[in-house]
């Protein structure tokens, strides 16, 4: 069974840059038809997409979030990581790494994996 989890700092001061790590075991993160994806959901709102990386190592991101997200990969160490420039206090959020097979998707769906989620606060 694939599993991921999600690791780095939780809590940030406005303007730094977030840097997360998702490690993964039971598959490998250049099996062909997955997106290794970053996706978070603020308090009271609805899961985001954020970017992600195919099996080919390309990166793809949100349009929003383009101007500020890096996302990149180790596979001798089969993990991605994201990293968010200049965060804000609006940055703050539960942020998951996942498998997913529909391109751009944010919500569970049946055959896709997620981490755990883990908890980033930008405060001041």
């Amino acid at each position: 069974q694939v599993k991921l989890q999600e690791s780095g700092p939780g809590l940030l001061k406005p303007s730094q840059t977030l840097s997360l790590t998702c490690t993964v075991s039971g598959g490998s993160i250049t099996a062909n038809n997955y997106y290794w994806s970053w996706i978070r959901q603020p308090p009271g709102k609805a899961t985001e997409w954020m970017g992600a990386i195919g099996s080919s190592g390309d990166p793809y991101y949100s349009p929003p979030l383009k101007m500020r997200t890096s996302i990149s990969r180790d596979t001798s160490k089969n993990q991605f990581t994201l990293q968010l420039r200049s965060v804000t206090p609006e940055d703050t959020a539960v942020y998951y790494c996942a498998r997913i097979r529909l391109f751009g998707t944010s919500v569970r769906t049946p055959g896709d994996y997620w981490g755990q989620g883990t908890q980033v606060t930008v405060s001041s």
